[in-house]
């Protein structure tokens, strides 16, 4: 371990949570698996390999660099698909390089055609509606200017998709909002065939809508936060389970964070541990120092409520939580030393520290941090 800590993916987890998808999502829909913010953490580098290892050939980025490090690792054929956010100067190594990529206002479009017409090369588009979200998207009243334009442009760009986005599918308290938007997207693609633009492939479903809403899952899925072993939300587990005899969950955490004890020292009754006064010592205590805190993404919340595994006991976090260092309290613990194995996200033996019980006690999102998790931070593939 070169890093005060480590994160391990489990590669046997990520091939069980595709393999997962592949059988409930309807045959014949492509499944693009979504790497944006660090492959949610995990680390694109190490999890695009793996998941063109279960079969994925399309993956969906957020920005131009992330795309740029997709296209470092991926295999020649799989396709990659930007999202988000394309300075228009960049547009053209876009284009060349056959990265597909969202369109959603006209300064994109007229970018794109312009850039293509350059190039000599057609630009594959996705053309983003606006259905409810109120993000990102072409509104409907420029729909008849916007079909306008790209009949005029059909030289210079291929229509790879149609799609949109789900305003919150993981909550049943969007259920009306969700299936007016689908409903809208439905309307909007019959606008489209009728005015002789037919795109490739629709698509809108998220991890949540595709479990929650399957009818969504069209001509391809952008699945997310599923095949990292984790539920958009617990309501989204839920409507799943409540629909199959067996009421286990059916796929796999894939990340392990690690770390190492530092030091272990003595601190006398009476005395505070860590920054200020947040803990008193009521009696001897005895401590142990991990090399790692909110700079490796430990959130400072976990100060004084956080938990640990060492040595397949769970363990509390006394004191605050510092840039780089957090403190346990190892008074009851047995045989706990110097270099001994900290689990700070993970299964030891038989306990187990999940992201939602650590974000849970840190008030954050499963998401939120996954994405956190600095990429600095040591990353390896195991085969278990």
């Amino acid at each position: 371990m070169n890093t005060p800590s480590v994160i391990e993916l489990s590669n046997e987890s990520i091939q069980h949570n595709i393999h997962f998808l592949r059988k409930f999502i309807k045959k014949g829909t492509l499944i693009s698996s979504v790497v944006k913010g660090n492959a949610y953490g995990h680390g694109i580098e190490l999890y695009v390999p793996a998941a063109e290892e279960a079969g994925i050939i399309h993956f969906s980025v957020f920005s131009i660099d992330e795309a740029k490090r997709v296209c470092q690792v991926k295999s020649p054929e799989t396709e990659v698909m930007i999202m988000g956010w394309i300075p228009c100067c960049e547009i053209d190594w876009v284009i060349a390089n056959d990265i597909s990529f969202w369109v959603f206002d006209f300064e994109r479009l007229d970018c794109a055609i312009t850039k293509a017409k350059e190039l000599g090369k057609k630009a594959l588009l996705h053309i983003e509606l606006e259905t409810g979200m109120n993000r990102t998207g072409f509104d409907l009243v420029f729909l008849r200017e916007l079909i306008k334009v790209l009949n005029e442009s059909k030289d210079h760009y291929v229509l790879k998709g149609l799609c949109t986005h789900f305003a919150g599918a993981e909550s049943i308290a969007n259920h009306v909002r969700v299936q007016r938007q689908f409903k809208i997207f439905k309307r909007l693609h019959k606008v489209f065939l009728e005015n002789d633009l037919h795109p490739e492939r629709l698509h809108a479903a998220s991890s949540a809508a595709t479990i929650t809403y399957p009818n969504t899952q069209l001509d391809m899925v952008r699945i997310g936060i599923l095949q990292y072993g984790y539920w958009p939300s617990s309501e989204t587990f839920i409507h799943y389970i409540s629909r199959r005899k067996r009421k286990t969950d059916p796929i796999k955490r894939i990340i392990t964070w690690k770390s190492r004890v530092m030091v272990v020292k003595e601190v006398k009754q009476g005395s505070f541990v860590s920054y200020g006064t947040t803990y008193l010592a009521t009696e001897d205590k005895r401590i142990a120092v991990i090399p790692t805190g909110y700079s490796h993404g430990y959130s400072r919340t976990l100060s004084n409520t956080g938990r640990v595994l060492i040595n397949e006991q769970r363990i509390a976090v006394i004191g605050m939580v510092n840039m780089n260092m957090l403190i346990v309290d190892i008074t009851y613990c047995t045989d706990i030393k110097q270099g001994d194995e900290v689990v700070l996200i993970g299964r030891q033996g038989e306990l187990d520290i999940s992201v939602s019980s650590f974000s849970e006690l840190s008030d954050q999102l499963n998401y939120e941090l996954l994405v956190r998790l600095p990429s600095s931070i040591e990353r390896k593939l195991i085969q278990q």
